[in-house]
């Protein structure tokens, strides 16, 4: 892949995005919750210069974001250490927090302006979330692991997001109850896109959601439209799968 991306207009795939284990920052030290913060607050700004605004993510409210989410509290504390690295790590129950690159392309394809009510399909350790909630009005967050969802509402509400709302299902259903949403970001991999997620858009809605094989997927961005669906193609990419009714059967 070349060093920048605009996800501000239509896209092709270029290349798979490389889930490499390079390391760029140091080592923080501590337990993660009560490491010195001065250390993290480094690793994470030369993050997102070096591993987000370098490579094209140009969204200054997505940028500062993730300038202030505290990545390394969403990790196992002996992975705290290495939550600033360009990589996914796991999070326990075979899942992973996403590339930091990755959650930068997906959160600016969305486009919020703030206000917006979203819908996140696969909290995991719940950093998705927060990056979302600094952004939007309301996050509503589907995990169908009751163990991560658990874990990740703790870490939400001790970090004050009291705009995140979690529950445990399959999320390939969406969330009826609190439709229409005007953003819906999925953070696993589906064979198709779910019609209940295109359902749940508001008209002018985006969909950000990976689409393709358990092995390799196209991020693809769904906008609804009074008359039907318009679909971009952004960047390669792998995820975990998407197990629900509208995903993937089975573990």
């Amino acid at each position: 892949m070349g060093d920048s991306l605009d996800v501000t207009g239509p896209l092709m795939p270029r290349s798979v995005v490389h889930l490499h284990t390079e390391r760029c920052c140091s080592n923080g030290g501590g337990d993660g919750w009560g490491a010195a913060a001065g250390d993290y607050a480094t690793a994470r700004a030369r993050m997102v210069k070096e591993q987000v605004e370098r490579r094209g993510i140009s969204d200054v409210r997505v940028l500062e974001a993730m300038c202030k989410v505290p990545r390394h509290l969403f990790v196992d504390p002996v992975l705290a250490g290495r939550a600033y690295e360009d990589a996914p790590l796991s999070i326990g129950e075979a899942q992973t927090i996403s590339q930091p690159y990755m959650v930068a392309v997906m959160t600016a394809a969305l486009a919020l302006q703030g206000g917006e009510r979203v819908l996140e399909i696969g909290t995991g350790s719940g950093y998705q979330a927060a990056v979302l909630a600094e952004l939007a009005g309301q996050v509503y967050s589907i995990e169908r692991i009751p163990a991560l969802a658990d874990r990740a509402e703790g870490t939400l509400r001790r970090l004050g997001y009291d705009n995140v709302t979690i529950r445990v299902g399959d999320g390939s259903m969406g969330w009826p109850e609190a439709a229409p949403f005007e953003a819906i970001v999925v953070t696993a991999g589906a064979p198709c896109v779910p019609p209940p997620l295109v359902e749940q858009l508001q008209v002018g809605g985006r969909l950000v959601i990976p689409v393709g094989s358990p092995q390799a997927q196209t991020l693809r961005r769904v906008l609804r439209k009074e008359d039907g669906v318009e679909q971009e193609e952004l960047v390669g990419c792998i995820f975990v799968r998407l197990v629900g009714e509208h995903g993937w059967q089975g573990e």
